[in-house]
Formats: structure tokens, C-alpha cells, sequence
């Protein structure tokens, strides 16, 4: 793999592959916890309308550039990014890299293609609505966020959907869309030193040095956004119950975690995590809430991680009289993680089976290539697969366990209910 920054500031990695498939995405360092002075929901409602056409090209020109070549064009828009990302052949992979700058440097916004979308983004909101599973989500995230700018749906609602404009979109892009923002990776079957001189001769095509002054921008040195930089949040526990009127009960239990940059932690939490209730079935609540006793259909334990915290959760839905039997179970085998240091073997065990499942989705061309990119814009770095094993096989029983009463602490869990 080859890596670097340009002197404008946009950080690249291209790494070679065996396939004959070839992939490339543009992150870009700003999402929905970025739109103070916005509309909410503009972050997403940009990754939608910006395909809506370009200096040069056509909203259907573009749509049906890369499915002429039998290739893929996609984005999605988190708390802290948005990204572009195309699937091609690996000989037209530069014109789908091309495609990419172009969007996010010459997108015109024409006003109708913007009111047809703003439909397309409020269905999108509704449907999520129509979703308890996904919806209660959302609702937790407000309440543990609330009053910081990671409280805000990603999708907005439909009331601020409605309000967004062309002007409102063009100012954000230009704000947020600079160099020293973003970052471009490739995976094909190319030599990495001919993909490095074309992906740096795209670059100066689309960010001339002298085109774009960062110097101002305090996110964008050293390609991290960290505590400081960002308020850091202050969550207060709560514990509420909803009358959603659903057919089956949901339920999210959760609290902060460990940032980005807590990397021993972060470890730890990810191990943590996986043990209590990752997506294998050996997981301890899949195995007792699943397969010991069938009161759930799925259960997960998940860990999302910012630039500033983290978020902690296990989430379940069953049937409204195996509620409180689920509730007291997760507690329960929380509880027995706190008290009680693994064993070798369980710890060995389940260090083996978390690298297995990162070495499978880091065989996915795909995954390699979304994964480089927000490796750079949090780290400035790509990590190996071998720099992974060293801090999952750093982590001891001990890291566990306080990890376990650290980031489940009773005192400061919360809980949302959906019935």
C-alpha cells in the first residue's frame, strides 16, 4: 500500500488488490454533527442531490455513466462524514475517480431536481418511522446526546427537509467540501506506484494548490478532528418508555464510550462488545436470550465510536411479556462481566474469533477501500492488519472487565422502551 497528502491537504492511499474489480471512495471529514448554521438533515440531503447534475453532465448522464460500464455508484452520510464511492472494472476505474472529484467540486443543484428529492428524503424519513427497530435508534441517540450536535437525526425531519435551498447547499459544500476535509482511496489490481501518479494527477486537476486556503480551518490539521475541537458531550441517564402501539417491544440500554482516540479503551470496548453480544450465535446473550430460551428474535450489543465519545448499546426486540424477563437477563450477564475476569481460554477464545471476523470483512475489496478512508481522516493513517492483531492481543482480562463497569455502569446506563 502507498499512502500521502498533497500540498493542498487531501490525504490518499492506494493499495493493490487481485481482482478484477477496482473501488474508490471520497470521504469527506463533515456529517450531520457538522450543519450548525444549517438546516438539519442538509449533510444527507447533499449526498442525495449532488448527483442531480454537475457543471458538465446531467443528472441522467451521470446516472447512467458507470451503469453503462457495468459498474456501481453509491454514498452514504454518517455524524462525521459523508462519502462517495464507485464499483468498477479496474480499467475504467479513473473515470468512475474522476466522476467523484466531479460531483464533489462541480455540483449545480437544480432547483426542480432538489424539490423531487426533498420528497424522495422525507418518504426515506417515514419509512425509518415505520420501523421500530430503527427508529428507536434515532430516539435514543437524541436523548443521550441532547443539547450536543451529535443529538441530530441524520436524515433531519421532514419540517427542516422542506426549508432546505439551492443557496443553502452550495454554501455548505463550499464550506465543508475542502481538500484538507477529504480523503480518496483505491483498491484494484493496478501497480500502486502507476495508481498513486494518476490518483496525484487527478488531485492537481481538481485542487490546483493555489485553489483552496486551509490554514483557517481548525478540523482540517493533521487530518483529526478531536475533544476540543468538538464539545464534548455530557450525557444524563434517563430511563423512558414509549407507547409506540407496536406489536412487539423494542428496547435499547446504553451509555457512552470510549472516542477514536481512546485506543486502549476503544480496544477493549470493541472486544467487549463482540463477547457480550457481537453476531455470532456462541455471543453471550445471543446464547441465552436466542438459543437457551427463544425470547428474542435477534439481540446486539453495538459500539459506535466519534472523534469526541463513543456510544455503548444492546438493543432487542420481543414480545411484550418476555420484556422484563430480557431486561433482567441483560443486566444479569452485564453484571457477571463486571465481577468476573474471563478466563484464558474464553479471552484467547474470543480474540481469535473477533480477528477472524475483521480478517473476513478485510477481505472485501470494498470494505478495504471505505475502511482506508476513514482510517485517514481520523488517524492520518491506514492501520494493517497486523498493527489490529497487536492492540486486540494487548488487550487482558483485567481491560475487560473494568472496561465492562466503565462503559455499564448502572449508575449512568439509560434505557428507552418501545411498546
Amino acid at each position: 500500500m502507498i499512502s500521502g497528502k498533497t500540498s493542498c491537504g487531501l490525504q490518499y492511499a492506494v493499495r493493490k488488490s487481485s481482482s478484477a474489480v477496482g473501488y474508490c471512495a471520497l470521504s469527506i471529514k463533515c456529517g450531520t454533527r457538522d450543519e450548525a448554521g444549517y438546516h438539519d438533515g442538509i449533510a444527507h440531503f447533499v449526498e442525495h442531490t449532488i448527483f442531480k447534475g454537475t457543471q458538465k453532465r446531467s443528472a441522467s448522464v451521470i446516472n447512467n455513466y458507470l451503469d453503462r460500464l457495468g459498474g456501481e455508484l453509491n454514498a452514504f452520510t454518517t455524524k462525521e462524514e459523508i462519502v462517495f464511492h464507485a464499483t468498477v472494472l479496474k480499467e475504467d476505474l479513473m473515470k468512475a475517480a474522476a466522476l467523484l472529484f466531479e460531483l464533489a467540486t462541480s455540483a449545480v443543484f437544480p432547483e426542480h431536481e432538489i424539490e423531487v428529492e426533498k420528497g424522495v428524503v422525507i418518504d426515506e424519513i417515514h419509512s425509518y418511522k415505520d420501523s421500530p427497530s430503527d427508529d428507536i435508534f434515532d430516539k435514543f441517540e437524541e436523548l443521550l446526546f441532547e443539547g450536543h450536535p451529535l443529538s441530530g437525526n441524520i436524515l433531519g425531519t421532514p419540517a427542516s427537509v422542506k426549508k432546505i435551498t439551492r443557496e443553502e447547499l452550495i454554501r455548505f459544500v463550499k464550506e465543508k467540501f475542502l481538500p484538507c476535509r477529504m480523503a480518496f482511496t483505491v483498491v484494484a489490481d493496478i501497480d500502486e506506484a502507476k495508481m498513486e501518479k494518476s490518483v496525484l494527477s487527478l488531485i492537481g486537476k481538481y485542487f490546483p494548490d493555489s485553489s483552496v486556503d486551509c490554514a483557517s480551518v481548525s478540523d482540517c490539521k493533521g487530518g483529526q478532528v478531536q475533544c476540543g475541537q468538538y464539545a464534548c458531550p455530557s450525557a444524563k441517564p434517563f430511563d423512558k418508555t414509549l407507547n409506540k402501539r407496536n406489536h412487539q417491544a423494542n428496547c435499547v440500554i446504553g451509555g457512552l464510550a470510549p472516542s477514536l482516540y481512546q485506543e486502549r479503551e476503544r480496544i477493549a470496548t470493541v472486544l467487549l462488545c463482540n463477547i457480550l453480544g457481537g453476531p455470532a450465535n456462541n455471543s453471550i446473550l445471543n446464547s441465552v436470550l436466542r438459543e437457551k430460551y427463544g425470547w428474542v428474535y435477534s439481540v446486539e450489543c453495538g459500539y459506535v465510536q466519534f472523534a469526541d465519545t463513543g456510544m455503548v448499546t444492546v438493543s432487542l426486540g420481543c414480545d411484550k411479556s418476555n420484556l422484563e424477563k430480557c431486561v433482567r437477563t441483560v443486566y444479569k450477564e452485564i453484571a457477571r462481566l463486571q465481577d468476573t475476569m474471563l478466563s484464558d481460554r474464553k479471552l484467547k477464545a474470543a480474540k481469535k474469533q473477533l480477528l477472524g471476523q475483521l480478517a473476513i470483512s478485510g477481505d472485501n475489496g470494498e470494505n478495504q477501500c471505505l475502511s482506508m478512508g476513514k482510517g485517514l481522516l481520523a488517524y492520518g493513517k491506514v492501520s494493517s492488519g497486523k498493527d489490529n492483531r497487536t492492540l486486540v492481543e494487548a488487550v487482558t482480562a483485567e481491560d475487560i472487565r473494568e472496561i465492562a463497569r466503565t462503559v455499564f455502569d448502572f449508575d449512568r446506563l439509560s434505557k428507552l422502551i418501545y411498546v
